[in-house]
């Protein structure tokens, strides 16, 4: 059985963050780019909650780590390849 793939906008929804395209491209406009050590759930402007579930996604390469990489990526000023949501 194939896993679930999650989209950028459902990322931002499953967080309580807006998730429209415009939404999402003033958030990482306004909080990239992260220093290229500061790991993505220990960003000052999540929630506890918030950096709970992204460093749980990540850690256990759960169904929603791809998509979180992609928002890491996303903060940190790197170019996205592939198929965006």
């Amino acid at each position: 059985m194939e896993e679930p793939t999650h989209s950028l906008p459902a990322l931002f929804k499953q967080l309580g963050l807006p998730s429209g395209p415009a939404d999402i491209e003033k958030f990482v406009t306004t909080h990239s780019p992260l220093k290229p050590d500061l790991k993505l759930a220990d960003a000052c402007f999540w929630t506890d909650s918030q950096a709970d579930f992204l460093r749980k996604e990540i850690h256990g390469d759960a169904d929603w780590a791809e998509v979180v990489d992609q928002l890491n990526l996303m903060l940190h000023g790197k170019p996205i390849t592939g198929k965006q949501n």
